[in-house]
């Protein structure tokens, strides 16, 4: 095949890779988003220019300060990249002794306070920096004491998760900051997933966060190794000192110039959008799915949109009392078996299914409905 063109789906399948049916949302395991053609686009010519990187991050990030109300910003390696970078901003600073020290934190403030109700898998990123962390709390509730009592002279961070799904007996991000600020500790967030809605791109450093990680492959539709640092001068400095193309910890964590340029194209993009219009689009295909399985016996399905575990419109099913088919992880297992896999949204209640339609187009969604409505009644 040396010298042909190949198609998208014939660069897949050479590798004997085949496409899937996102219906699980912004799931970096099953191809995140769907990146925007005008960024592919840019991105293509971008790739053929030589630049000075660091004047190029340094750029990046004035522009990514300036769409977010930050004091700074820079292009990471998304969000888990941007949680290594904080830990090292804030474990070693700008201090390039210690700075080559990390990941070995002897001698240095190391210590990344957590709420138990806030633990979750990418905080192995923080470990990464150097960050030992420190639980307060249990499974159900945080206790504004418990933080106080937990900040002590090797405190260097406290980390702070935003994210669907999460336990809203946490103590809230704005006490959070107040608490830790009293006592001159920053808080560093992680909101990989928190756009859209739009406004979160400035309601989390309104709150009183040091330091906020987004994904710029996920509801941006970036390219997918991307990620938004943004926040106080001093850290987002401090940050960028470790990255690419320095050589220190996150030296690893490259992301190309071409990815920087797209990151910050589809971030505007992103911003010059009519959220309305975009919830509208993602409502209709939801309610297709509502429409068509509401009236399959025992199953309850909603439209559920909020501020906090279904940012954009879902089609949600509910297996409870009243269901007497196939149990809700055979049905999750049988779609993402099938020809082509189906992958349904999982993350909510143990009994519950989800279509998020985020990377839907209308001809996906009624495969989704279709295999949906014969493994539901089969």
């Amino acid at each position: 095949m040396a010298g042909k063109q190949l198609d998208a789906s014939q660069a897949y399948q050479r590798l004997g890779v085949n496409p899937v049916i996102n219906a699980a949302g912004s799931v970096t395991k099953y191809g995140g988003t769907r990146t925007r053609p005008e960024v592919l686009e840019v991105m293509t010519g971008a790739a053929r220019i030589m630049v000075n990187v660091e004047e190029l991050n340094r750029k990046a990030g004035e522009e990514i300060a300036r769409l977010t109300g930050a004091e700074a910003g820079f292009v990471c390696s998304g969000a888990a990249g941007g949680l290594v970078l904080q830990a090292a901003a804030c474990i070693a600073g700008k201090d390039p002794v210690k700075m080559r020290q990390l990941p070995d934190t002897t001698g240095m403030k190391d210590e990344f306070i957590i709420q138990n109700m806030h633990r979750f898998p990418y905080e192995q990123a923080y470990r990464a920096g150097g960050a030992k962390l420190v639980e307060i709390g249990d499974s159900r509730y945080s206790h504004p004491w418990e933080l106080e009592g937990a900040i002590g002279e090797n405190t260097a961070a406290v980390a702070f998760l935003c994210a669907p799904m999460t336990n809203r007996r946490a103590i809230p991000l704005e006490q959070v900051c107040e608490i830790a600020h009293s006592k001159g500790v920053p808080v560093v967030v992680d909101a990989a997933s928190m756009l859209p809605p739009r406004e979160n791109l400035k309601k989390f450093l309104a709150d009183g966060a040091d330091m906020v990680s987004f994904s710029g492959g996920k509801g941006i539709r970036g390219p997918q190794g991307t990620g938004i640092l943004c926040g106080r001068a001093d850290l987002i400095e401090a940050a960028a000192a470790h990255a690419n193309p320095a050589q220190f910890l996150g030296r690893p964590m490259k992301v190309a110039k071409e990815e920087v340029i797209g990151l910050i194209t589809a971030l505007n993009m992103f911003l010059e959008e009519d959220e309305e219009s975009e919830m509208q689009a993602y409502r209709a295909l939801a309610e297709q799915v509502v429409d068509a399985l509401s009236e399959v016996p025992g199953l309850k399905i909603t439209l559920e949109h909020d501020n906090h575990d279904y940012l954009i419109p879902h089609a949600v099913m509910k297996f409870g009392p009243d269901w007497h088919g196939p149990s809700r992880n055979e049905i999750l297992n049988a779609m993402a078996e099938g020809d082509p896999p189906i992958y349904l949204h999982f993350l909510g209640q143990p009994d519950e299914l989800a279509v998020d339609p985020l990377n839907l187009t209308e001809e996906e969604n009624i495969l989704v409905i279709s295999r949906l409505r014969e493994k539901l009644t089969t």
